[in-house]
């Protein structure tokens, strides 16, 4: 039976990130794709013109839908807007045992709109924090979760770590904004044994849109898929990697990766 994953996340008009990426990078990976709407937004390349929330009880009946009817192998978060949102998911992940569970814990748009209200973050590091299998902040999401200001290799090894102590069983810390290695991408995955630092050329170009919510969906699918969690980090890397790389520059600002460069086929069908 293919492996059945959910996103409960946001949705993404310009098709590139939130759900809609997550979906995209489900059926590229051979897992059935599903869905909890928190919240529908208006969002092009440019940048997010309008978020708008979903009913408390809308969500709470996807949630149920799902758990009655399907086998699910591995879920993840995304942007979860507000306190009350958070904590119904908290409440429906507790009730229906759905692990592996993956956060990306989205905070900030590409163009720098906040996804989430200031208040959440509290929740969201009180009451979903310690249910993540995985974490997969960036470094200004994980100097918020951490308390800490990263500006080396080492600070962010140490907030990593800091994450792991309020929770986290793992964290996957992306070297997207790390600005102290400009031509290599480097990510610091941290459990409770161990440190490992994956590398790949930084890719220069503006065409970073979504990347985040499908690195955590490709990490998800080869998770649900029976891979350690260590493979799906570095399978995940690759491919987006990969995806990033050949951007086709849809939109006039900041473009989605390529998503169906993340087949089984290495991208050599298109």
């Amino acid at each position: 039976m293919r492996p059945q994953v959910i996103t409960i996340a946001g949705t993404d008009s310009g098709g590139g990130a939130g759900i809609q990426a997550d979906l995209k990078t489900f059926e590229e990976r051979n897992v059935f794709g599903m869905s909890v709407v928190v919240a529908v937004t208006a969002q092009n390349t440019k940048g997010v013109q309008g978020v708008y929330p979903m009913p408390l009880e809308a969500i709470t009946r996807q949630m149920e839908s799902l758990a009655d009817d399907f086998t699910v192998s591995a879920v993840k978060t995304g942007m979860l807007v507000d306190a009350q949102r958070i904590e119904i998911v908290v409440h429906a992940i507790r009730r229906y045992d759905w692990h592996p569970l993956v956060v990306d814990p989205v905070m900030v748009a590409k163009g720098g709109a906040y996804l989430v209200a200031p208040e959440a973050i509290e929740t969201l590091s009180r009451k979903l924090l310690p249910l993540a299998d995985l974490i997969t902040p960036n470094t200004p999401e994980a100097e918020v979760l951490s308390g800490l200001v990263i500006h080396s290799d080492s600070d962010r090894e140490l907030a990593a770590k800091q994450i792991i102590k309020r929770g986290a069983k793992a964290v996957l810390l992306k070297g997207g904004h790390d600005e102290a290695n400009p031509e290599r991408a480097r990510d610091c995955f941290v459990t409770k044994k161990r440190t490992v630092w994956l590398e790949a050329d930084r890719i220069h170009t503006p065409h970073t849109h979504g990347t985040g919510c499908t690195l955590s969906s490709l990490i998800t699918a080869e998770w649900a898929k029976g891979n350690d969690l260590e493979t799906s980090v570095r399978t995940a890397k690759e491919l987006l990697t990969r995806a990033i790389a050949q951007a086709p520059e849809i939109g006039h600002g900041h473009g989605p990766v390529a998503h169906w460069l993340l087949r089984e086929d290495d991208g050599k069908n298109e």
